[in-house]
C-alpha cells in the first residue's frame, strides 16, 4: 500500500468510471495457527470475566459481507446471556469494495443491539481525511481504492493514467457528499482500544514503544517492523491491515484481515476470557 505522506505519480482525471483495481496486497505466506494461549515468556492474555469481544477486520466497502457477519455474530452472542458484550472495528470501511456508503449506513443506523461499539481509524481513513480537510494526498489515494469510495458517491473517476484535474473541485464535491453522520462518523474514530490484555489497533505498534508514546501514524500504517516482531508487547495485539488468507495466530498478535473486498471473507475474531475463535462470511 502506498503512503500519501510520500510523493507519489501518477494521478488521476474526472471522467468515465473503468475498472481499475490496484491491490493491497502483503506476501502470501501463512504460517499455521499458533496456539491461542501464549507461550512461556508472553503471559496469557485474558479479557476480563463475563466479556466477550467481538473484533471485525477491514471492510472495505463490502455492506453485504457486513451485514452477513453481524446477523452471525448476533447469533452468537445469544449462547452467552448476560455477558457485556463489546464489538471493535479495526478500521478501513472505505475504498476497494463497491458499497462505502452502505457500510456506513449499517454501522451507523443498523448497529448490533445491546453491543458496545468501538469504531478505530484506518490507513484508509486517514487518507481519505487528509484529503478532505486539505486536499492533499489525492494521487496516493487514488492509487489505493478512491475510485471505488467517490464513486459510491456518485463522483466518477477515469483513467488511472491521466493526471488529475482539480484536486480542490474534487475535495469539495466529496465533502458535499459526506455531509452529515458520513463525516461525522470519520471525525470521531478511535486510534485503539485495550480489553484486559488484548489491545485492538488497525495496523500495530512499534515494537519497545509503550502505548501512551506511540505515534497515531504507526498505529494505522505500521507494517513488517510490528509484523515481523516475536517481542512481547504487554499486550496481544488484534489487528487489521496486513492481508492473509486467513486469520493469522501468533503469541503477540492476531491478524484479521483475510482480503474482504477481493476474498469475499470478511473475519471478526471472538475472545472470551484467554479464547479466541473466529466467525467469517
Amino acid at each position: 500500500m502506498i503512503d500519501p505522506s510520500r510523493p507519489t505519480r501518477p494521478a488521476l482525471r474526472l471522467g468515465t468510471r473503468s475498472a481499475i483495481i490496484v491491490p493491497e496486497m502483503t506476501p502470501g505466506f501463512q504460517s499455521p495457527p499458533a496456539d491461542t494461549r501464549a507461550p512461556t515468556g508472553h503471559g496469557t492474555f485474558t479479557v476480563p470475566e463475563r466479556r466477550r469481544v467481538y473484533a471485525v477486520g477491514d471492510i472495505h466497502g463490502r455492506a453485504d459481507l457486513l451485514a452477513r457477519l453481524h446477523k452471525k455474530i448476533a447469533a452468537d452472542a445469544l449462547n452467552a446471556p448476560g455477558f457485556r458484550d463489546i464489538i471493535v472495528y479495526l478500521g478501513d470501511y472505505v475504498d476497494r469494495g463497491p458499497d462505502v456508503p452502505g457500510v456506513f449506513d449499517i454501522l451507523i443506523n443498523h448497529p448490533l443491539d445491546g453491543f458496545e461499539r468501538h469504531f478505530l481509524k484506518g490507513n484508509h481513513e486517514d487518507i481519505m481525511m487528509r484529503f478532505l480537510e486539505t486536499a492533499d494526498g489525492l494521487d496516493g489515494w487514488l492509487m489505493n481504492g478512491a475510485r471505488d469510495t467517490m464513486a459510491g458517491y456518485g463522483i466518477e473517476i477515469s483513467n488511472i493514467f491521466q493526471p488529475a484535474s482539480d484536486p480542490e473541485q474534487l475535495r469539495r464535491t466529496l465533502a458535499n457528499a459526506l455531509a452529515g453522520p458520513h463525516r461525522a462518523f470519520l471525525e470521531n474514530l478511535e486510534f485503539y482500544h485495550t480489553e484486559g490484555g488484548y489491545l485492538f489497533v488497525h495496523a500495530g505498534i512499534q515494537p519497545g514503544v509503550a502505548l501512551e508514546q506511540q505515534d497515531d501514524h504507526d498505529l494505522m500504517w505500521v507494517r513488517n517492523a510490528f509484523i515481523e516482531s516475536d517481542t512481547d508487547h504487554g499486550w496481544r495485539v488484534v489487528h487489521g491491515h496486513t492481508i492473509r488468507d486467513r486469520p493469522q495466530v501468533r503469541p503477540n498478535r492476531i491478524g484479521i484481515d483475510t482480503g474482504a473486498w477481493h476474498s469475499g471473507v470478511l473475519t471478526a475474531a471472538v475472545i472470551e476470557g484467554g479464547d479466541v475463535r473466529f466467525l467469517q462470511t
